[in-house]
């Protein structure tokens, strides 16, 4: 099997600082909670989990004394009030193009826009984001353009893993609605843009395509769908474990990309058997 591996994929930087984050503040030997899961990526997650990190889905579950890690994908202003309250180490991993979306929701908010944001309204780091503007409107497809209705000055982001072609298409739409006025901010991380345009790419090259990375990333998930949109067999896949044969049976070249929280040693593993094959 000839494999071509697209570049760049895998650990984008804010992913990598968390991660750095949380094994630093482990060999302190001081117990460390995470807010959720550090990054959309179980086998990172278990490895840390096994080095001492604990993950809990509630402030009030980490105990006084402790450090709370903040994930890549940040928290509201709400978390880190309650977490200064208590006297809890903050250890804030909040990648710093979310946080810039953060800063930049609020001012839009400050400025009077209503505050739209592009994205997946069940995903964290958009729920974290809508929290500095209070009464922001998440738009996931056309389905919530009522939602914006009789709104006349809006300012809209994007969730940061979101597709340039997906942002656009729905500021399209807002931009017809007939309001009247209009602030774009582009917030989308060009590292995700950078790797959704080197997987295109590989694609073109390609009769099956292998996207990895765990079922709960956003970028993905959004990596598998632009390339299963080109035409190519495309399989999201967390490790080597998923792969079956016939996922290339009559197949010579397949292609590998993967996910900005997918670590590079998976993709090592994954591409080294998938040659043998």
């Amino acid at each position: 099997m000839k494999v071509i591996v697209a570049e760049p994929r895998g650990f984008c930087t804010g992913v990598k600082r968390a991660v750095q984050l949380a094994e630093q503040s482990l060999q302190r030997g001081k117990s460390v909670y995470s807010l959720g899961p550090l990054i959309h990526n179980p086998q990172v997650v278990e490895r840390l989990q096994k080095q001492g990190l604990k993950v809990t889905d509630s402030l009030a579950k980490v105990p006084d004394g402790a450090a709370v890690l903040i994930r890549s994908h940040g928290e509201s202003p709400g978390i880190f009030r309650e977490a200064q309250r208590r006297s809890l180490e903050v250890i804030d991993g909040t990648c710093v193009l979310v946080r810039r979306a953060q800063n930049i929701v609020k001012q839009l908010h400050d400025q009077g826009y209503q505050v739209l944001i592009v994205g997946d309204p069940n995903h964290p780091e958009v729920r974290g984001v809508m929290a500095y503007a209070p009464g922001a409107i998440c738009l996931n497809d056309k389905s919530d353009l009522p939602k914006i209705a009789g709104h006349r000055r809006l300012g809209i982001i994007a969730q940061t893993t979101s597709s340039l072609t997906a942002f656009g298409w729905m500021v399209g739409l807002v931009v017809s609605s007939g309001c009247a006025e209009v602030k774009v901010v582009d917030t989308i991380c060009q590292a995700t843009h950078a790797r959704q345009q080197a997987a295109l790419e590989v694609t073109k090259q390609v009769q099956v395509m292998f996207v990895l990375g765990g079922r709960q990333s956003a970028n993905t998930a959004r990596l598998a769908e632009l390339c299963a949109a080109q035409g190519v067999s495309t399989y999201h896949l967390e490790s080597w474990l998923q792969f079956r044969r016939e996922y290339i049976r009559g197949k010579t070249v397949a292609g590998v990309t993967a996910g900005a929280s997918t670590p590079d040693w998976a993709i090592e593993e994954f591409v080294r058997n998938l040659r043998q094959e």
